[in-house]
């Protein structure tokens, strides 16, 4: 992975260009490549949110797009779309969250048009963006102007160090409320009880180290979706095997030598500076 240096985009947006969320609260049109489906939080309006991400490829310079809140259970069955779907879609900037990226979707017009089922197919488009070091993504968010920086960003590690897994508390006193809240309301138009979300059994966090010469190493936490569906799959299996079952396909396999990984990451509307990895790319090198 050391072999690929991080280099200037040819169609992406300029990395020195300042960001500008747009003004006008109409929807917009999208036609968006979905890349992130981040691990569902609890709500007590939705009993489950989930953010998604991915690459606008509307605009005259593809550029990252972060579409909260949807609740994928909600959805009508041809409603619901998988990572790496090209889906048109309209959507507001959001009116609470600054990040330029940031937009509220109208769920009841997203459609899938096609989707992209090659590493070949998703390359160019994933990799065009790749043009920033973790260090110099954090170092713009502590320097800049909320709603300015890039809050969104693929960063290839020069050296993934390993992946910290360890058992999940459950959901804070505060999480737990909103469940409970979402669980005891009645919908006229549900034909059973709802059921609350389940806490996933462990968290993670990789470690590792980026392009930038003098970086000293990041631990960023992993909040993928499919770390989460491994999980489930791994009931019959007691913490210390289903720990190695996680390790080898999300550091093994993701992160071998003959990959070439890239970690899509984004800040926190409360913490500007603090980055999580929503998903992980890895063709093969």
């Amino acid at each position: 992975m050391g072999a690929f240096a991080d280099q200037p985009s040819l169609f992406g947006p300029d990395p020195d260009e300042p960001l500008v969320k747009p003004t006008v609260r109409m929807p917009i049109e999208m036609r968006v490549l979905i890349t992130v489906k981040a691990a569902p939080n609890p709500s007590q309006t939705y009993g489950e949110t989930v953010c998604v991400a991915g690459i606008r490829l509307d605009t005259e310079r593809p550029g990252w797009v972060r579409l909260y809140p949807i609740n994928f259970r909600a959805l009508e069955d041809d409603k619901q779309f998988r990572k790496y779907d090209v889906v048109r879609l309209r959507a507001r900037p959001s009116a609470t969250d600054p990040r330029p990226e940031s937009f509220r979707p109208e769920l009841g017009s997203a459609v899938s048009e096609s989707h992209l089922s090659s590493w070949a197919k998703r390359r160019p488009l994933v990799l065009d963006l790749v043009n920033k070091s973790m260090c110099q993504v954090q170092q713009e968010a502590r320097d800049g102007r909320p709603g300015q920086v890039a809050s969104m960003a693929a960063i290839r590690p020069r050296t993934v160090l390993g992946l910290d897994l360890q058992p999940h508390p459950g959901w804070s006193p505060a999480e737990k409320k909103k469940i409970d809240a979402y669980v005891q309301q009645l919908a006229l138009d549900e034909d059973g009880p709802r059921t609350p979300l389940q806490a996933p059994r462990f968290k993670g966090w990789y470690r590792y180290l980026c392009q930038s010469p003098d970086c000293r190493g990041h631990r960023q936490g992993l909040y993928d979706w499919e770390f989460v569906v491994l999980q489930r799959r791994l009931t019959g299996l007691d913490d210390a095997e289903a720990m190695v079952r996680l390790r080898r396909n999300f550091l093994e396999i993701m992160c071998a030598p003959d990959r070439d990984t890239v970690f899509y990451v984004g800040n926190q509307q409360k913490r500007m500076t603090s980055f999580i990895i929503g998903g992980v790319f890895y063709p093969p090198a």
